[in-house]
C-alpha cells in the first residue's frame, strides 16, 4: 500500500532530521513544527486539530510518525481524530500524572524557553544536547545553527508544548482507532519503562542497543520495522 508518512521531529529539532529516513513504497513528509508557532501560541490539542485539517486536504493513505516532543504532539493529533491509517510513536512521554511534577516541569521548561530566546545560541544547544537522557551527541541531520532564526518559535514550544501542560494520555490510548506501534530504545531506561507501562507488549518495539534517539542510532532497523509494521497493519 502506497501513501505518505508524516514525520514530526523532537524538541530543538528540525524537519531535516528525517532526511535520511525512507520506507520503500512510501513518500515521507518531513513536517516543520516551528511553522505552527511562528505567529502565535498554540496548544497541543490545537496543533493536533491543525495538522489533521492539513492532512485531510490531501489524498491517499496517511501514517503519522512522531519522535519525542513530536510523539507527544502526534498523540494529540490521533486523539483529535483524523485521517490516520496507522501511527508510530517514538521515545515519547504519555504525560505526567502528579501535579507537583507538572509544576516542576513547567518551571524547568520556562528556563529552557528563556535560554532559547535570549541566551547564547551555541551555549543553549550545547547544554540541551548534554542532557543524559539524550545519550551521546549524534548528528540527526539538520544543522541546529540554522534554528537560530526560529528561536522565538523554539522558545514558545517550551511554554505551549511543555510536558507540564500535557494531560496524562496513557489511559486514553484505547480511543485511538488506528494501528499503533510504540518504539523505545533498549538503553533508554526511563522511556523504555514508560513504554512498557503505557502499551501492550504486542504494540511495543524495543530497538536493540539504541537510546532515546533511536531513529538515528538504529536507522536501518527502525526503517525496516516501520515498513514491516505498515505492511502487516494495512494489508
Amino acid at each position: 500500500m502506497n501513501g505518505t508518512i508524516w514525520c514530526l521531529h523532537g524538541a530543538v529539532g528540525m524537519a531535516e532530521d528525517w532526511k535520511g529516513f525512507s520506507v520503500p513504497g512510501w513518500a515521507v513528509k518531513r513536517v516543520d513544527l516551528w511553522r505552527f508557532l511562528d505567529c502565535c501560541p498554540m496548544s497541543m490539542p490545537g496543533f493536533g486539530a491543525a495538522l489533521n485539517r492539513e492532512v485531510e486536504a490531501t489524498e491517499g493513505v496517511n501514517v503519522l510518525l512522531g519522535y519525542s516532543m513530536g510523539g507527544r504532539l502526534a498523540l494529540h493529533a490521533l486523539l483529535e481524530g483524523g485521517p490516520w491509517a496507522a501511527a508510530v510513536i517514538v521515545s515519547a512521554h504519555p504525560g505526567l500524572e502528579d501535579e507537583g511534577e507538572k509544576a516542576a516541569r513547567r518551571a524547568s521548561d520556562a528556563e529552557w524557553a528563556a535560554k532559547a530566546l535570549k541566551g547564547d545560541w551555541k551555549s543553549f544547544l550545547d547544554e540541551w544536547n548534554a542532557q543524559s537522557v539524550l545519550g551521546p551527541a549524534r548528528e540527526l541531520g539538520g544543522n541546529r545553527q540554522l534554528l537560530l532564526q526560529r528561536r522565538q518559535a523554539v522558545a514558545r514550544s517550551f511554554m505551549d508544548w511543555t510536558l507540564g501542560e500535557q494531560q496524562a494520555l496513557g489511559g486514553r490510548l484505547a480511543e485511538i482507532d488506528c494501528p499503533l506501534r510504540w518504539c523505545v530504545g533498549e538503553r533508554d531506561a526511563k522511556f523504555r519503562a514508560l513504554g512498557e507501562k503505557t502499551v501492550d507488549s504486542s504494540q511495543l518495539w524495543v530497538a536493540e542497543g539504541a537510546g532515546h534517539r533511536l531513529p538515528w542510532e538504529a536507522r536501518e532497523a527502525f526503517a525496516k520495522m516501520v515498513g514491516e509494521f505498515l505492511e502487516q497493519a494495512l494489508s
